[in-house]
Order: structure tokens, then sequence, then C-alpha cells
């Protein structure tokens, strides 16, 4: 009998406990439009798969009346489950209790189910729903963001993680997502931002809304801070799930193999791609005209739109894609792009997931707002990182490759395991219409139709430079294909890449151009 007591008296702590901050406080949060913790990874992980630690935790903190306040699990939620079967860390922040502000005991389960997934080589999941820094407990709060940032470095390049901002993430607190591999956001719910617009109108005497300042459009489109964006929660939930049938669990795995499947027929490749230089297209119908199904998952969708990154799968096998985009600024490389394509190529690199790079731009963005915002230096962590990347690195130049953006884009001079190029690319140190009026300058001047002239010196540049034979003849690139062949010989280039080993100098590390 004393059993069966003890038994009910620990099923009325959990049904006490798993209330959160009670049913006020989850009636606000359901008005808010928002789940709240607990039904966030009972929907985001396997069915009866999630096992909580730490549910009875409660703070320490005795200042400013604190002890006379009881925090269930001190708002936070932490444990462990599957995603496809597979093992998962995770944990929610509960903003029904105390908005969720991190004190210690709150850092220290973060903490403890940081350790664990880095432990036990399994990705961690994080859902942040906080007011930042419990102000009540001073610089023990602090201290518990400074552990997690840490662990989160310690962790990076091991397995993945994966931050979902689902309410509030302010101050301090915004750098451990930052920290994180991919950042999934949702409209009218995510805010992102280190000074809130209390302060702003403080200091600076401006009047803006909270959305305007961190919103999800906001991170999503202008400062690049989230890798995804839904309209709902069960779409971002979605979203984390797909993401997840791509990349590995640990740097010592590899991605799930699929079923190979041929690209759809509407895809037709030798179709997609204009005849005429200066003709826009999607770069993505390329992509997708190569790869498996024609599945492409996109990576920061709405950020430097004119570099596309992402995953799809090449015989089942996942790879990672760089790709110029036509579509928007003629695909040229400026500051956001690199670093878009940069970080991208750093994380494949990690997980050891192959590189395709498609290559059609007109080199870097001139301007003096560029050479301002640090062109030189962001640029330059794309030859940065293309150099560093070890993994199997295929390039296919379609059509423009000019200047410094033909040697950033995965060229054979930053090592790139096989480059190849079909019969319209254009390799040059600038485009023929440009170098035609430099080199020949005179002759144009000098001559009866200097128009006709000018012409005639363009199809000379053409025919003697902006080719891919002048390339090909150097061995620079490895075979001028047709668009046909273009899925057959990629296949087969990850196929022989398989087994690839790289001999690097001994180092502590390198010094990127961060």
């Amino acid at each position: 009998m004393a059993l069966k007591k003890k038994i009910q008296e620990l099923k009325k702590k959990r049904e006490l406990v798993q209330m959160g901050g009670g049913e006020k406080a989850i009636e606000k949060q359901i008005a808010l439009g928002k789940l709240t913790a607990r039904e966030r990874i009972l929907k985001l992980l396997d069915e009866n798969s999630f096992q909580e630690y730490d549910l009875f935790v409660e703070h320490e903190a005795r200042d400013f009346d604190m002890h006379k306040k009881i925090l269930h699990g001190d708002g936070v939620i932490i444990g462990t489950g599957s995603v496809y079967g597979k093992s998962v860390c995770i944990f929610a922040q509960d903003f029904t209790v105390a908005g969720g502000s991190l004190g210690l005991m709150h850092s220290r389960k973060i903490i403890k189910i940081m350790d664990h997934a880095l432990k036990m080589r399994v990705p961690l999941i994080g859902i942040n729903d906080s007011g930042g820094a419990r102000i009540q407990e001073g610089v023990n709060s602090l201290a518990g963001y400074g552990e997690i940032f840490f662990r989160n470095t310690l962790s990076s390049g091991v397995i993945p993680q994966i931050s979902v901002i689902l309410g509030p993430c302010a101050g301090g607190a915004v750098y451990s997502p930052a920290l994180t591999d991919f950042v999934f956001v949702v409209n009218n719910i995510s805010k992102m931002f280190i000074t809130g617009p209390e302060v702003i109108k403080t200091v600076l005497g401006e009047e803006i809304s909270m959305e305007d300042l961190g919103g999800a459009r906001v991170h999503s489109e202008i400062t690049g801070n989230a890798h995804f964006y839904a309209e709902s929660e069960n779409e971002c939930f979605e979203q984390i799930k797909k993401l997840m049938t791509f990349i590995p669990w640990s740097n010592r795995d590899k991605p799930i193999k699929q079923e190979s499947r041929l690209p759809l027929p509407e895809y037709d490749i030798e179709n997609i791609v204009p005849d005429d230089p200066r003709q826009p297209y999607d770069i993505r119908d390329v992509v997708r005209s190569v790869a498996d199904g024609s599945e492409f998952f996109e990576v920061q969708e709405s950020w430097a739109k004119n570099m596309v990154i992402g995953f799809a799968r090449m015989n089942g096998e996942t790879c990672g894609f760089i790709c110029n985009q036509p579509l928007v600024l003629a695909g040229v490389l400026d500051v956001d792009s690199s670093d878009k394509a940069s970080r991208f190529i750093r994380y494949c690199d990690a997980f050891n997931i192959p590189i395709i790079t498609l290559v059609d731009l007109p080199g870097y963005l001139p301007g003096v707002d560029q050479e301002h915002a640090g062109v030189i230096r962001h640029g330059a962590k794309m030859l940065y990182a293309y150099s560093e990347a070890t993994i199997p690195k295929m390039t296919v130049i379609l059509r423009k490759a000019y200047g410094g953006g033909y040697i950033a884009m995965g060229s054979r001079h930053l090592r790139a395991d096989f480059v190849f190029a079909w019969p319209t690319a254009e390799i040059a140190v600038m485009g023929p219409e440009g170098a035609a009026n430099i080199i020949f300058r005179k002759e144009i001047m000098n001559a009866e139709n200097p128009e006709k002239m000018r012409k005639e010196k363009v199809e000379e540049y053409k025919q003697k430079f902006a080719n891919p034979y002048v390339a090909a003849a150097r061995g620079y690139i490895d075979s001028v294909i047709e668009p046909s062949e273009t899925r057959n010989i990629l296949l087969h280039a990850i196929e022989v890449a398989k087994q690839k080993s790289v001999s690097l100098p001994v180092k502590k590390h390198g010094v990127p151009p961060f």
C-alpha cells in the first residue's frame, strides 16, 4: 500500500509541474497563437518517444523574495526522444513560467542536455521562447548564458545544432541561436533582437515595433540570421523534420541514403538556360534537372537571393549545392552572398557532405557601397572556405565566369576535384564587351565605323578567350560537356571521390577573414 501511495504522489507532482505556469498562463500563451513548450516537443518528436529529465528542478534564488516563488521546472523542459526513429536531445523554454527567463538552474538544465547531445553524438534541438536573463538572479543568469555559448562552440561541427525561435529571444540570448547551424523562425511569433524597442526609444528617441525590429521576416530577408521561415509552428516543425532527412546525425555519420530517383521530365536541362548570356533564368531549375526526383531543399531562400544554397540528393545521397542566381543581380558576388555561401561550405565540409557548385556570374558587385561594406574581407571568406574544405568538390561552369568570381566559385585553383564546363561557358578576366573596349580602344576609336569595329573586336575576344576551351587547354577544366551529360558526369565524379583523402599542414587552426 505504501508503494501505491508513493506512486499516486508522484503522479500528482508530475501533473502539477507539467502545468508549468498554470492554467491562466497557458491560456495567455494560447491566446498569443503559440503552442505550449510541452506541446511543441511532442509535435516535433516521434510519437511516445519523449523522455523528460530534471522535471522537478527548482531555482535557488533568494533575493527579491524569489524564495517565495515556485517556478515549476524553472521555465525549461529538457529530454531526449527521436525523429524518424533516431535519437535527438531537445530543450524547450516555457514562457508560462516566469516568461521563460533564464536563471542559474534553468541554464544548468539546458547545459545538461547539451552535454548529453555532444557525448551521445546526436543532434540538439533548442526551442527558444524567453524574456531573457532573469534579472533577480543577476550575474548567475549571465554565467548561464556564457556556459551555453561555450557548449554551442564546442559542439559546432560535431553534431547538428538546430534553433527554433518561437517567441522572444532577446539580449544576450540571441547569441546561442547565432552559434548554431540552422535557425527556424515563424511569422508573427519569432522575435530576435539585442536591444528592445523600449530601450531604443529611451536612448535614441525612435519609435519602432518589435516586429520591424527583429521579427521573422526581418531575420529571413534582411539580416540573414534565420535559415528557414514558416507561417505557422506546425509548418516550422515539418521544415525541421525535412531538414533532418538531409543531414547526418553527427560528423561521424552519413545522412540516411534514400532510393535513387531520376529527375522529373519537366526539368529539361537543355531548355532551361537561354542561349543569350544576358538573359536570366532560375538556377534552381538547373539543380532540379540533375537532382534525384527534382527535389531541392533550399536554405536561406529569402536572403542574399543572388546566391542559392541548399540540399539535394544525387543517387540517393545528400549533396550541398552552391549556385549563382542569374535572376537576381545577374548572380554577382557581394558581401551577403559571400557570407551565405561561405558558411554553407563550412557546414557541408564539417559534416562530410559533397559540394556541387554551379557557376554563372559576371564577378563581384562593384561600387562604393560594397567597398565600404567590406566586400574584400567578406569575399575572401569564400576563397578561404573553398580552399579549406576537404570534402569532394565538383564544379560546373554554365555560362559566365569572369574575374575573381571565376576563382571564388569553386575553381580548380581552390582545389575543386572536378571542374566541368558547358560549351556556352565564358571564362575570362572580364566580360567580352568590357575587355574589347579596353584592349582594342584605339582601333575602335580610329575606325570608320566604331560600332561595327567594336562588335568585331568583341567577337574576336570571345573566340580567343571567352570560351571553355582555353581553360581546358591548360587543364583548368577537366571536360567540356553537353548539358544533358551533367547529371551522369556528376554522379560519376561523386562516386570516384567517395574515398577522397587530403593531408593538410599541421596547425592548431587557420585564421579566416571573419
